[in-house]
């Protein structure tokens, strides 16, 4: 296993919520990556970031690990949800409150 799919794997299992992007939080370097974060951001819930800029190989191997073409991709408990437009959906939709909220309380009931 390349040392990029273990931290892909490291990643997803250390954040509820994970998103691979370009750039992070705070500074989004792709307005898809940025209108993730916005839509996270307006959940108030905590999540991490990989920027996948900074490290060719991950972001290479993130594509083969999801088998998802582009960037950003968000993970919720481990499970791969999608990129931008499948979030901005499931958010228009409340899908994506109920799996941030299941994973936010699967959290917090672990202690």
């Amino acid at each position: 296993m390349s040392n990029a799919i273990e931290r892909i794997q490291s990643a997803i299992k250390e954040n509820k919520i994970c998103i691979f992007m370009k750039g992070d939080r705070l500074f989004p370097q792709c307005g898809f990556s940025a209108a993730t974060v916005q839509v996270f951001e307006q959940l108030g819930v905590p999540y991490g970031t990989v920027d996948v800029l900074s490290d060719p190989e991950l972001r290479e191997q993130i594509k083969v690990y999801s088998n998802w073409p582009t960037i950003p991709q968000v993970y919720i408990e481990g499970k791969f949800i999608g990129g931008c437009d499948i979030v901005r959906e499931l958010y228009e939709s409340g899908e994506l409150q109920t799996l941030v909220r299941n994973a936010v309380a699967a959290d917090a009931a672990r202690g």
